[in-house]
């Protein structure tokens, strides 16, 4: 069998054992989750089209409008086919956290289900669909002037400024968030500087053990060598859809400083169009970033409940 039809046949496995929990758990929610690139809209997708299933995304850089390429959102034609919630909803300006997201997605699942239809939530912010399922630690609110003091650093020094700081009082969620997410890294540092207590250990107290949506996770597994070839594959066919001139675009509407402009390969094309990174370098970059995203992926989902598709 050659390489192509091993592929066919094990996505095949994979439709089938999603199929078949599906039958026999008619009143969980189904949440497909995994790595970037690993195949969880494609799955997803071919389930819908089984089920009269909707796709609610959990995916923090496709909510944002205008972001569309470097992000893997789903084309006007593919959402008609199936519908898509929680896509294209904010501004490349606002902001939405994991509370928010919650939310959010509960409304989208009680919609669906009132029309007689199955909601699959599927994206890798697994952080969100944590907050979905097992709720939040509890910790203190947003303080205006400790995230115009995390900003104001970060303007000057970078993000990797902000996260070092981070990595010095709380390793452990440090090595949890990326350097870029200057948000989540931004209320980290906020919740201990106001109550004394790591996001980490308020985490290890809170334990994500009460469920508050009856759900199955179902991770989707592809070796190292198959996700890198797949990450590359995806990476050229995105750079040859227009990225470089999405990103243009989208710092020429002013959003160059936003935070999804700050995601894993928009960063790394934004240093492109802004002259920092030169363009032979940029597919490589893009590879090389998304690979180490994906192994803290794999590293987040090692202590989570998840049925892994293999």
């Amino acid at each position: 069998m050659d390489a192509s039809g091993d592929s066919a046949l094990r996505w095949g496995m994979r439709l089938d054992r999603a199929l078949r929990w599906v039958d026999a758990h008619p009143s969980q929610l189904l949440c497909i989750i995994g790595p970037t690139a690993s195949g969880k809209t494609q799955l997803a997708s071919a389930l819908c089209t089984r089920i009269h299933g909707e796709i609610i995304s959990a995916d923090s850089v496709q909510v944002y409008r205008g972001f569309d390429v470097g992000s893997g959102k789903p084309s006007l034609a593919e959402r008609v086919e199936t519908p898509h919630h929680l896509v294209d909803i904010l501004d490349p300006s606002d902001t939405i956290d994991a509370a928010a997201f919650a939310a959010r997605a509960e409304a989208a699942i009680a919609e669906v289900r009132s029309r007689g239809r199955v909601p699959i939530v599927c994206g890798g912010t697994y952080f969100w669909v944590r907050a979905l399922v097992f709720g939040l630690a509890p910790a203190p609110p947003a303080d205006p002037q400790v995230r115009a003091n995390h900003r104001a650093l970060v303007e000057r020094l970078g993000p990797e400024a902000l996260h070092a700081e981070l990595e010095r009082v709380d390793p452990a969620s440090a090595k949890r968030l990326h350097p870029n997410d200057v948000l989540r890294v931004s209320r980290a540092l906020e919740v201990l500087e106001l109550s004394g207590q790591t996001m980490s250990s308020r985490h290890a107290e809170h334990g994500f053990r009460d469920t508050r949506t009856s759900a199955c996770m179902l991770g989707i597994y592809n070796s190292s060598e198959d996700l890198t070839a797949r990450i590359a594959a995806r990476v050229d066919g995105w750079l040859a859809a227009g990225w470089i001139d999405e990103v243009g675009g989208l710092i020429a509407n002013g959003h160059g400083a936003s935070r999804p402009m700050n995601s894993v390969g928009y960063k790394q094309v934004y240093d492109c169009v802004t002259g920092a990174l030169a363009r032979a370098d940029l597919r490589d970059a893009i590879v090389r970033a998304t690979r180490v995203f994906a192994r803290k992926q794999r590293t987040w989902l090692k202590s989570a409940p998840v049925e892994w598709l293999d």
